[in-house]
């Protein structure tokens, strides 16, 4: 017998086209997926340093596919 329970797959949305920094869609796809999250956070989870992390998030802020609510960056 199978032990296993199914889960229902989470529904991603599509990256935008206009990214293609494989940083940018990491960043842009863990926010889509955690609704949100902070510089710090970001670095932490990704592996990323933070200068680098900031640099995404610009970037995506720029071009409108995140916004920023106090500390939090979500993807749009």
């Amino acid at each position: 017998m199978n032990s296993q329970a199914h889960r229902p797959a989470t529904q991603l949305e599509p990256v935008p086209d206009d990214l293609e920094s494989a940083r940018a869609k990491l960043v842009y796809i863990y926010l889509d997926v955690t609704e949100g999250a902070t510089v710090d956070e970001l670095g932490d989870i990704l592996a990323m340093k933070k200068i680098n992390v900031l640099s995404v998030l610009r970037s995506l802020s720029s071009a409108g596919h995140v916004e920023r609510t106090g500390s939090v960056y979500v993807a749009n």
